[in-house]
């Protein structure tokens, strides 16, 4: 641990502080807000007034951005300089054409990333038969398609430089998405790792509920390149953050978090992927424009598959069997849930799309 580089920043801050409404202050002029499992932030730039926007979360995430951006801010209107895109899941992406449509703000994101925000590809499935948990096993449900936001993007300049944020630069990490980015302050050591790495085991709901403080990898699910994945975890390690703030979970602070990064680095292979799964003895493949080139076949994948199918449709059979015993809306709620989750069966078989307009938004299904 370079403890020279530590001690001539700037100590901006040691823990975070609630704002109410699931925002927190990070950092002077940084804040998080988290919606339902993702985060996204906020960074006003300390030479002027205005803002930038990191990420935009699921769709239900815009009018909490709107209402944190006022209550910063002032005024119904306010609308940042710049979205900066870490990379463009379902979860990271959700409200980006409703605010970018609303506001008419350049959107940037690594020109590997394109391909996602352009309508051109979708991502690599995800893999459900990794990580254990109910997001893991749920994540084949989670849409991996790509939006078209063309009218919009812009890619990030090669000089590694943030658009409207002087104080910061973006580092290529890729490993979760060919595109992917974080972006650090050097002033004071403040990185925002996107999902290079999480501060909580996101493959489990209970940790997710709890947003219990772990240092992990990328979420296991949704990443398809395990050794860029290690090596992007080795290259923020070496920035020796005074504060992490990632894609999912709290943000971390001082020298147990250096500490717990710089062991994910030296122990990635048995603690940051998984021992087995579709993308680890072989990765996924991408061009030079981050388009999949070649996805590795998903043997044991059906096997899990029809597993979680079984599990779900038993699961949905036995909450739909408890109406009986239930009255009113929680009847009506009950019912509901069984027959989401056993429609959930089916779409894990394929023999249904997941995007039924008749079930519970999807990413609220793994929240439960």
């Amino acid at each position: 641990m370079n403890q020279t580089l530590v001690q001539r920043r700037e100590k901006s801050a040691t823990e975070e502080r609630s704002v109410g409404n699931n925002s927190w202050i990070v950092a002077p002029g940084v804040w998080r807000l988290k919606d339902i499992f993702v985060n996204v932030y906020i960074i006003q730039n300390r030479e002027r007034t205005d803002w930038v926007l990191v990420d935009t979360g699921l769709k239900s995430t815009a009018s909490k951005i709107r209402s944190l951006a006022s209550s910063l801010f002032g005024g119904s209107g306010s609308r940042p300089k710049a979205i900066i895109m870490t990379h463009a899941h379902f979860d990271h992406r959700g409200s980006l054409l409703e605010l970018a449509e609303e506001w008419g703000t350049p959107v940037y994101c690594h020109h590997m990333e394109r391909p996602y925000l352009t309508g051109q590809s979708s991502y690599p499935p995800a893999d459900p038969s990794v990580g254990g948990g109910m997001m893991s096993l749920l994540s084949f449900t989670y849409p991996k398609g790509p939006i078209n936001a063309s009218d919009y993007l812009k890619e990030l300049p090669n000089d590694g430089t943030v658009p409207e944020l002087e104080d910061w630069k973006w580092i290529h990490t890729p490993g979760h998405t060919p595109g992917h980015i974080s972006l650090f302050r050097e002033k004071d050591g403040l990185l925002i790792a996107g999902d290079a790495f999480v501060t909580t085991m996101q493959e489990s709901v209970l940790a997710v509920a709890t947003q219990k403080e772990f240092v992990c990898g990328p979420p296991k699910y949704f990443t398809p390149d395990w050794g860029a994945a290690a090596r992007s975890v080795k290259e923020l390690a070496a920035l020796e953050p005074n504060i992490m703030a990632t894609g999912h979970g709290h943000a971390m602070y001082g020298d147990l978090a250096r500490k717990e990064l710089h062991k994910l680095s030296r122990e990635f292979w048995k603690r940051g992927m998984p021992a087995t799964g579709r993308y680890v003895k072989e990765a996924a493949a991408f061009d030079e424009n981050g388009k999949p080139v070649h996805i590795p076949s998903a043997k044991g994948v059906l096997i899990k598959k029809i597993a979680i199918a079984a599990a779900l449709f038993a699961l949905g059979y036995l909450i739909s069997r408890q109406r009986k015993n239930t009255k009113g809306i929680s009847k009506l709620a009950t019912g509901q849930l069984g027959s989401a989750l056993k429609s959930s069966a089916l779409v894990a078989l394929g023999a249904t799309a997941a995007a039924s307009p008749a079930l519970p938004s999807i990413p609220l299904i793994p929240a439960i």
